[in-house]
C-alpha cells in the first residue's frame, strides 16, 4: 500500500486539477456568452458539442493511446485543451466556440480514460476501494472549486481563461514526471442498446432521461440564472449547491433504495425533481435566495437518479457483466447529455429562461411515469440478492469514461466470479 500510495496521489492531484479546469470552463462559456447575446439555442450547443466529443472520444482515444502510448497521449490531449481554453479567451465567435468545445470534448474523454487506467493499475486489491472513493470525490471538489473562482475575476476579460489554461497545464505535471510504468492498453467502450433495453427497461429509459434533464440543466443553469438577474457570485452558489445537495443526497436515497423496490425510489425521487423544477418555471423567482433554496431541492433529487437506475439495471445482471451494463448505461446517459442541451436551448428561448425547467420536469415525469408502469410489470430482486449500491461518479462531474468502472470494486469481484466459474 505505501509502495503505491504516492503514485496514487501524484495521480489523483492531476486529476483534481483537470477536473478544476473543467469546472471553470464548464461555467465561465455559458456566463460569458450569455453576456456577448449568444442566443439559448447556441449555449445549448456548447453542452452538446462538448458531450457529444466526449462520448466519441470514449470510442477513438483508445486507438491514440495504442498508437502513441499513453504519456505522449495524454501530454497531446492536454495540450490541445489549453490550446482551446486560450483560443475560446481569444476568439469570441460562436463558431469557433462550438468547434473549439467539441475538440475539448474529445480530448477531455482521452485524459480521463488515461487517468483512470492509470489509477486502475496501480490499485491493489486493498486499496481499490479507497482509491475509487478518492477519485470521485475529487471529481466533486474538483468540479466545484473550479466553479467557485468565477466570482473572483471579471467574466468579460480573459483572465479566468487564461488561469483555466494554467489549471490544465498543472494536470499535466504528475502524470508527464511520474516514473511509473504506463498501464495496460485502454479498453474500447462498447454500448448494446438492445442488451441494456432487455436487462432493465426502466434503467435505460430513465438513464436517457436523467442525461436529457442532467444534461440541459448542467449547461444552460448559468444561462439561466444570469437572465433572471442573479449576480455572477450567485449563479456560482447556484450551481455549486446543485452539485453539493446531489452529493449529499444520494447516501440516503442509496440506503433507502437497498432497503425497498428501487422503482419506487426512482419514482419518488423523480416526482421531487418535477415538483420543484415546475415551482420554479410556474412560480418564477426573482430573489436569489429563492432560487437558490428551490435549486438545491432539485439537485438533491435529480442528482441521486443516475446510481440508483445503474443499481437497478446491475440487481438483474450477472455479476461478470458489470462493467458492460454500466459501461453501457454511462454511455447512454453521454447520448442524453447530448440531447438535453439541444432541447432546451430553444425552449427558452421560446418560453423565456424559466422554461429551462419545463424541459427537466417533463423527463422526470416520464421517469416517475415509466417507474411506476415498470414496477407492476416485473418482480423486484429480494434484498438479499441485490447488488450493491454505490455511489456513481457520473451524478456530480461532468461525466466520467467507462474505463473509470475498472477502479469499482465490483469490477474486480466480478472478475473473481468469473475466474471461480472458469476453475
Amino acid at each position: 500500500m505505501r509502495r503505491n500510495l504516492l503514485p496514487v496521489l501524484a495521480l489523483l492531484s492531476g486529476t483534481l486539477f483537470l477536473f478544476l479546469g473543467n469546472g471553470l470552463q464548464g461555467l465561465l462559456l455559458p456566463l460569458r456568452g450569455s453576456l456577448e447575446g449568444y442566443s439559448n439555442e447556441t449555449l445549448g450547443l456548447l453542452g452538446t458539442t462538448w458531450a457529444a466529443g466526449f462520448v466519441i472520444g470514449c470510442f477513438v482515444a483508445p486507438n491514440v493511446v495504442r498508437r502513441i502510448g499513453h504519456v505522449r497521449a495524454f501530454s497531446g490531449f492536454l495540450a490541445l485543451i489549453c490550446l482551446n481554453v486560450l483560443l475560446t479567451g481569444l476568439l469570441v465567435d460562436q463558431t469557433a466556440w462550438l468547434t473549439l468545445r467539441a475538440i475539448t470534448g474529445f480530448c477531455t474523454a482521452g485524459t480521463s480514460m488515461i487517468i483512470e487506467s492509470w489509477l486502475n493499475e496501480r490499485a491493489t486489491p486493498e486499496s481499490r476501494g479507497t482509491i475509487f472513493s478518492f477519485y470521485i470525490s475529487i471529481t466533486l471538489f474538483g468540479v466545484v472549486g473550479g466553479q467557485m473562482l468565477v466570482p473572483f475575476s471579471d467574466v468579460t476579460t480573459t483572465t479566468l481563461f487564461m488561469i483555466c489554461g494554467i489549471l490544465y497545464s498543472i494536470a499535466a505535471l504528475p502524470t508527464t514526471l511520474s516514473k511509473a510504468a504506463s498501464p495496460q492498453p485502454l479498453k474500447r467502450a462498447k454500448l448494446d442498446l438492445k442488451g441494456l433495453f432487455k436487462n432493465s427497461p426502466i434503467s435505460f429509459v430513465g438513464i436517457l432521461l436523467i442525461g436529457i434533464a442532467n444534461g440541459a440543466y448542467g449547461t444552460l443553469a448559468a444561462v439561466f440564472a444570469n437572465r433572471a438577474g442573479l449576480s455572477q457570485g450567485a449563479v456560482a452558489a447556484m450551481v455549486t449547491i446543485t452539485i453539493f445537495a446531489g452529493a449529499i443526497m444520494q447516501f440516503p436515497a442509496g440506503r433507502l433504495s437497498d432497503r425497498m423496490d428501487r422503482r419506487y425510489v426512482l419514482a419518488g425521487l423523480s416526482a421531487a425533481a418535477a415538483l420543484a423544477g415546475l415551482v420554479v418555471a410556474m412560480v418564477r423567482p426573482t430573489d436569489a435566495y429563492g432560487i437558490i433554496v428551490l435549486v438545491a431541492i432539485y439537485g438533491a433529487a435529480a442528482n441521486a437518479l443516475y446510481p440508483i437506475a445503474v443499481a437497478h439495471a446491475n440487481d438483474f445482471a450477472s455479476p461478470e457483466d458489470f462493467v458492460k451494463v454500466s459501461g453501457g448505461l454511462l454511455l447512454l446517459y453521454g447520448i442524453g447529455t447530448i440531447i438535453g442541451p439541444t432541447l432546451g436551448g430553444p425552449v427558452m428561448t421560446w418560453a423565456g429562461p424559466y422554461a429551462l425547467f419545463l424541459v427537466t420536469a417533463i423527463a422526470h415525469i416520464l421517469i416517475t411515469a415509466y417507474a411506476i408502469i415498470r414496477s407492476r410489470q416485473r418482480a423486484p430482486v429480494p434484498a438479499e440478492h441485490r447488488d450493491a449500491y454505490t455511489v456513481a461518479p457520473a451524478a456530480t462531474s461532468p461525466m466520467t469514461t467507462p474505463e473509470s468502472l475498472a477502479l469499482d470494486p465490483r469490477a474486480a469481484q466480478a472478475e473473481g466470479t468469473t475466474e471461480d466459474r472458469r476453475n
